[in-house]
């Protein structure tokens, strides 16, 4: 592991750096159950369902779930935000490191994420220039195995769907990887599209890793199709085709570099994260506002495998690969954890 661990990140020469591990050995990454805490709006039925469920199958602590107030629409004020966040900061206890938000609107707050805007609370200035850098993450590339005891931030996930049928799958594939070790392939898709492949020369080389059984697929095309076994699928198009004919594991990882990934509801012209959860991932990733192709706002390729190989949870592994978070859209199973070495804490 130690091999793994310095190989990936030397794989390829990135555009921006990727600040180096604070130790050479992977971090002994345990975040789990009781841990995180399942965030629940009660004004609406899909989050009093999921949320419900969600602490159900990962069994988690009834302490560690909380309900708050929001409306329940695509976007809300920063006003709103702050009174959802003050009933939630109330009841938290020093033990919670992560957040699964368990509704699939308000995704959005101005020109910000929910969650990122709940894990970091309102970034100003964002809607006045959207494509202008947004604010650096202390969590970006950090060895930190309890991100609010040592960096001082929560990061969350939303248990997003198109309705709880399609969620509860979406747990229950995140329940089943946990520490599942699995044969699996990971494929980095650079496009002909050019604005939105500018995470290409940060993908890692081609490369069979036997302890792990993973083979990494660095190719140039516009999509693939057929494929199975698919653990990472990172590529850059407005829209990814064949994505429903593909075969994902448990746990998997997906998104795609585009302006309005992160518009969740309603029509944008581009293709929703949601529909990478309908083909079967377990996580994704979209900004909601413009973001001008800053790779910084944009999952590393080589820091969101290094670290979830080396056996982070979901909201971990892509929380730690974004540098610049705040219009970034987290989605999925935050517990999912498929390369987690098996112990006590599961």
């Amino acid at each position: 592991m130690l091999k793994l661990f310095a190989l990936l990140l030397l794989a390829s020469a990135p555009v921006w750096a990727a600040p180096a591990p604070a130790a050479a050995e992977p971090p002994p990454y345990r975040l789990g159950a009781d841990d995180i805490a399942v965030v629940i709006n009660r004004n609406d039925p899909y989050s009093q369902e999921v949320g419900a469920y969600y602490a159900k199958v990962h069994q988690v602590p009834a302490e560690n779930i909380i309900e708050i107030d929001l409306p329940v629409k695509a976007e809300i004020t920063p006003a709103e935000l702050e009174k959802a966040r003050t009933q939630l900061n109330n009841r938290l206890g020093h033990n919670i490191e992560a957040l699964a938000l368990a509704w699939t609107q308000p995704w959005k707050v101005s020109c910000q994420s929910i969650t990122s805007a709940f894990t970091l609370g309102l970034t100003t200035g964002v809607c006045q220039n959207s494509c202008a850098p947004t604010p650096p993450s202390a969590y970006f590339n950090s060895p930190s195995v309890r991100p609010w005891q040592e960096v001082g931030l929560r990061p969350s996930m939303l248990l997003a769907a198109d309705n709880v049928a399609n969620a509860r799958a979406m747990i229950d594939r995140g329940v089943a990887a946990w520490g599942t070790q699995p044969r699996a392939n990971a494929w980095f898709v650079q496009t002909a599209d050019k604005a939105r492949s500018v995470r290409a020369p940060m993908f890692p080389r081609d490369q069979y890793i036997a302890q792990l059984k993973l083979t990494v697929h660095r190719v140039q095309a516009e999509s693939i199709s057929n494929q199975k076994d698919i653990v990472v699928y990172e590529t850059g198009r407005a829209t990814v085709d064949d994505i429903n004919t593909l075969g994902f594991v448990p746990g998997a990882l997906a998104d795609h570099l585009t302006s309005y990934g992160g518009v969740i509801t309603g029509p944008n012209g581009q293709m929703s994260i949601l529909h990478w959860l309908d083909a079967g991932a377990t996580a994704s990733y979209g900004t909601v506002s413009e973001p001008c192709s800053h790779p910084q706002k944009f999952p590393h390729p080589q820091v969101l495998l290094l670290h979830y190989l080396a056996g982070a949870t979901a909201v971990e592994a892509y929380w730690k690969s974004v540098a610049w978070p705040a219009q970034g859209l987290f989605v999925g199973d935050p517990l999912a954890a498929p390369y987690r070495r098996l112990s006590a804490f599961k």
